[in-house]
C-alpha cells in the first residue's frame, strides 16, 4: 500500500510546454492526456490541451499539470496548483477520500476517468484543492 503526493499545476493552454520543459530539466518520460484522446471536448478550443499530463523521472522527480478548460475561470498565479494524492488501489484512495470530504466540497465525484480506474477531486475546509486516484502505468506517447 503506498501513496505518493504530487504538485499539480494548472494552466491555460501551457501544459504541454511545461511539461516537456520539466522533462528537460529533470529527465523522465511525459505522459499526455488530451481533451480529445479522453473525450471530453466541451469546447473546440480546448481539443488538443493537455486534461491530464505528468513526468516522471527515474529520480523521483514528479510533476503533473493541466490545462484549465476555457469556459473555466483562471488568472495565473490564482488557484495555480492541486495537491495530487495517487495510491496503488482503489481501496485506499477510496478510503483517504471518505476522510478528505469531511466538511469538503467536491468538485469531481470519485469515479472512473480516462487515465484512472478511480479519480476525484475536492476541495477541501481549508480551501485546498486535492485530486486523488488510482495510479496505473502510463505508456508514453508514440514519436
Amino acid at each position: 500500500m503506498t501513496l505518493q503526493t504530487t504538485p499539480h499545476l494548472n494552466l491555460r493552454g501551457q501544459a504541454r510546454h511545461a511539461l516537456e520543459f520539466y522533462r528537460t530539466v529533470f529527465g523522465g518520460q511525459a505522459v499526455l492526456v488530451t481533451y480529445r484522446d479522453a473525450g471530453r471536448v466541451a469546447d473546440p478550443a480546448d481539443a488538443e490541451h493537455v486534461m491530464w499530463g505528468q513526468v516522471t523521472g527515474d529520480n523521483g522527480f514528479r510533476v503533473m499539470a493541466y490545462d484549465v478548460p476555457t469556459g473555466t475561470p483562471w488568472n495565473a498565479g490564482e488557484n495555480a496548483f492541486f495537491v495530487s494524492v495517487r495510491g496503488d488501489s482503489p481501496d485506499v484512495v477510496a478510503r483517504h477520500w471518505e476522510k478528505l470530504c469531511d466538511g469538503a466540497t467536491v468538485l469531481q465525484p470519485l469515479g472512473p476517468a480516462g487515465w484512472s480506474p478511480l479519480y476525484g477531486m475536492l476541495k477541501d475546509r481549508f480551501g485546498v484543492t486535492w485530486v486523488v486516484d488510482v495510479a496505473v502505468a502510463q505508456a508514453p506517447p508514440a514519436p
